[in-house]
């Protein structure tokens, strides 16, 4: 099978709250409906769309390798478009945190988890909601679209004249390095080489499946990804992590989106077919952080974690009990632990991978309101021992 050559030299530059007295489901039926599917583009790449990370940045792959592990940034939700400040405070937050160094050096990359522009895709957003946040980000940037990268309607009238994603590719899907995009004005930053809209990425101590779950609430996966997600857990390599990334979150409690069985269906009945489950889930979608603990038949757990913090302006709360804040540990259902949250600044995680753990740590912000000169504080962080899917106590 075809496989795209490594580059010699890389050429890369780098609503309103529903409180309610009954208790929540992390997969009830939103209200929110979202628009109809959308066609997927002609992937840039060959199957089965895989991009190795030494191809990006040969030099973090060596560091890590020779530090016994890596550190790289994930989240999602970030288009400032009727508000900037959000953004750009989680944007200096990332980039203050890419200069700290931890047990494995500082972060070779930021792992986008959707809606990078709000709210249609279009070519013009990408200048004021990407390009220029980041313009002091050091790091590459690599991304699986949400639906509203996706989305050319607002309301059923056209808003974006292009393909669906066709802006999402000509910024992350490159065929060659070193393309400089229209949409990127003066920036420094190349686009990104990624295959296609879903893919997978290998790194040396954990490889993520990032899956396109499209426009329509809830998600929807046809059945030609579906079969490549199916082959692409197979596939994944026993010596490292396993990382699935999607947009529309399995399991929320915010009073507004909540989770979505259609992807719960997609993933249980891709790891029953390929005998292979993830390790961890992350999802956006609901602009909060969460993170969940969820049982397997085999006595470990999984955790799943939506973050969806990452700027744009509005906010989503978790849901209340008797009009009280939900105390954590929440059980939603069997088996499934909300064990943290926030849901009222901004933020972003930082993931260390090695070959025996990964570590995630959320982080905060501060407020528009507040000092922007101050450094992101921890809000959240956990451990887990992947290989017997087991949480590292402190």
């Amino acid at each position: 099978m075809a496989k795209r050559a490594k580059p010699q030299h890389p050429a890369h530059q780098f609503a309103a709250p529903r409180p309610t007295a009954n208790p929540p489901h992390p997969q009830q039926s939103p209200l929110y409906k979202g628009s109809a599917f959308q066609p997927l583009p002609a992937p840039t790449g060959s199957a089965p769309y895989r991009l190795d990370l030494e191809a990006i940045v040969p030099d973090s792959v060596a560091a890590a390798r020779k530090a016994g592990g890596m550190a790289f940034h994930m989240v999602g939700d970030t288009g400032g478009v009727k508000d900037p400040n959000p953004q750009l405070l989680v944007a200096g937050g990332l980039e203050h945190d890419a200069a700290v160094a931890g047990p494995y050096g500082t972060p070779a990359f930021f792992y986008h988890l959707g809606d990078v522009i709000y709210f249609d895709g279009q070519a013009q957003e990408y200048l004021p909601q990407f390009y220029d946040p980041y313009g002091h980000y050091p790091r590459p940037i690599m991304a699986i679209p949400g639906n509203h990268d996706g989305d050319v309607f607002d309301n059923g009238a056209r808003t974006n004249p292009l393909p669906s994603l066709a802006t999402f590719v000509r910024n992350f899907c490159a065929a060659t390095p070193g393309q400089h995009s229209p949409d990127a004005g003066d920036a420094a930053r190349t686009a990104m080489i990624q295959p296609n809209v879903y893919w997978t990425l290998i790194t040396p101590f954990a490889t993520i499946i990032g899956l396109y779950t499209n426009v329509p609430e809830g998600g929807v996966v046809e059945p030609d990804q579906a079969a490549w997600f199916e082959g692409e857990l197979a596939a994944a390599a026993g010596d490292r992590a396993l990382i699935v990334a999607m947009h529309h979150p399995i399991y929320s409690l915010d009073s507004y989106h909540s989770g979505s069985k259609t992807m719960a269906r997609l993933l249980a009945d891709s790891s029953a077919a390929s005998k292979r489950q993830p390790d961890l889930v992350f999802a956006a979608h609901v602009h909060n952080y969460q993170r969940f603990s969820v049982a397997d038949a085999r006595g470990g757990v999984t955790p799943f974690i939506v973050a969806g913090q990452g700027g744009y302006h509005n906010l989503h709360k978790v849901a209340k009990i008797n009009g009280q804040p939900m105390m954590t540990p929440y059980t939603a259902q069997p088996g499934v632990v909300l064990e943290s949250y926030y849901d009222d600044r901004f933020g972003f995680l930082r993931l260390e991978a090695s070959a025996a753990e990964i570590a995630v740590a959320a982080y905060t912000v501060p407020r528009p309101q507040e000092a922007w000169d101050q450094p992101p504080r921890l809000f959240d962080s956990m451990r887990l021992d992947w290989r017997r899917r087991k949480i590292i106590p402190g």
